[in-house]
């Protein structure tokens, strides 16, 4: 088939180069001429395990092409996918105005049968705004508006899109049904489904889906905040309720509050819409409530070890990106402890896999980046993780004490064992679990 995808972004990156794997033929147009030009170039602008593979393979056998020219690059497609930002703005609604601007283009661009398929994020109703914008300059037997919501983890977005879960479609034209089947076999041969449903109830359940791992997320922080107080451990809590088949094992693990490109923004945006329908969505604000205490809950214990006596000191911190295998730094909790600390005189020293670049850029010299893990401990008076990479979880203590002013770790996602941490000799605060006492260094 012929595809194009409007929007060279995370999603309409992997959504365009995964299309191509199975053997279509995809253009991506985008804007930003810089960007596409890098792409015509080979040079991939966001670090996603796999994409790289996928993205060489198909550019080189010329089924994935990049553009700026949309009349070109539509011409002739059969599907269109708007793979557009939707950021939100001050009331938290989601900004609809790259897809309208989008839509506007396409009405007087389009002369053959085309489906567009809202691939974006978007709020209940989208799909029938886009359909009435183009419809003012296009007979309606040229075109459907199909939603088809993403479910990307970053990550693993190559994995979720070649082996999705399921595939949601939001449709009420066999028509336009039949072509995104047709797409869209190749991925679930191995029996997971594709749910056609109507266009409003597919947009809904992406922001419905998000929002509720979103709250999963707030409810174990809270309940690690609680473990705290009555002297519990979380982590045996955790598997307690993991193991009950109605709840299962994911989205339990307590941390320092979620972040990223998606649940913060799908979170408030269907807040939003209930605002807009007179609803009030009360779990949907006591989750971003939540989530936001929840991101200062690592300096509050940074705060009490040392009893508010933190100016001058220097704190090392793993993890800068909002999870880990990507760069992405979207309202990940890391940057709002690194703000508080800052303010409190603290220096600090920090290191990422993959997310230093887009944090250089944000701090400059009021932060030291640091090009190795165990670089970034040296003479610093103790380490807090933000992010789980995997190359944290397995260190040299030893090596860590001899860098360290002092064995102090707080670790705001829980990846140490607590009685390896104790035999270590490292003072050791966790997330809702009982604090080790370290060993005073010599």
């Amino acid at each position: 088939m012929n595809i194009t995808v409007v929007g060279t972004g995370y999603v309409g990156l992997v959504t365009g180069t995964c299309f191509a794997e199975t053997g279509n033929n995809v253009i991506c147009v985008d804007i930003n001429e810089n960007k596409v030009k890098s792409l015509q170039e080979g040079k991939i602008p966001i670090f996603e395990p796999g994409l790289d593979i996928l993205f060489d393979r198909n550019t080189k056998e010329g089924r994935l092409v990049f553009t700026t020219h949309l009349p070109e690059a539509i011409k002739n497609a059969q599907i269109i996918f708007l793979a557009l930002p939707t950021p939100p703005g001050e009331d938290g609604s989601a900004d609809l105005s790259y897809i309208m601007g989008v839509a506007r283009d396409l009405g007087g661009l389009i002369t053959d049968y085309k489906v567009i398929v809202d691939k974006s994020t978007v709020p209940v109703g989208t799909a029938e705004k886009v359909s009435a914008i183009l419809a003012q300059q296009l007979s309606k037997k040229l075109f459907d508006v199909v939603s088809n919501p993403e479910f990307l983890r970053e990550g693993v977005a190559v994995d979720d899109f070649m082996k999705p879960d399921r595939v949601v479609i939001g449709t009420s034209s066999e028509r336009a049904k039949k072509l995104m089947k047709q797409l869209y076999e190749p991925f679930v041969r191995q029996g997971n489904p594709i749910y056609f449903m109507d266009e409003r109830s597919a947009e809904l359940t992406k922001y419905a889906a998000n929002s509720y791992l979103a709250t999963r997320i707030s409810f174990m922080n809270e309940i690690a905040n609680l473990c705290e107080k009555t002297g519990a451990n979380v982590d045996m809590v955790r598997i307690g309720m993991g193991s009950d088949s109605r709840i299962g094992k994911r989205f339990l693990f307590p941390g320092i509050g979620y972040g990223g490109s998606c649940f913060p923004k799908d979170v408030q945006a269907l807040a939003k819409t209930a605002s807009e329908h007179s609803y009030d969505f009360k779990i949907l604000k006591s989750v971003m409530k939540v989530n936001g205490i929840q991101k200062g809950v690592l300096t509050k214990k940074i705060k009490k070890y040392y009893k508010n006596e933190l100016a001058g000191k220097t704190v090392a911190i793993w993890g800068l990106a909002f999870k880990p295998n990507t760069d992405d730094i979207r309202e990940a909790p890391a940057l709002v402890i690194i703000d508080e600390l800052l303010e409190l005189g603290v220096n600090i020293r920090a290191f990422d896999p993959e997310a230093m670049e887009h944090v250089r850029h944000l701090y400059g010299n009021r932060i030291t980046l640091c090009d190795k893990m165990y670089s970034t401990l040296e003479g610093a008076d103790c380490l807090a993780i933000m992010t789980e990479w995997a190359e944290f979880r397995n260190p040299d203590f030893e090596r860590m004490s001899s860098l360290l002013r002092e064995n102090v770790i707080f670790d705001g996602r829980n990846l140490y064992d607590l009685d390896n941490i104790k035999q270590q000799g490292f003072a050791y605060v966790s997330i809702g679990r009982p604090k080790v006492r370290g060993r005073v260094k010599s």
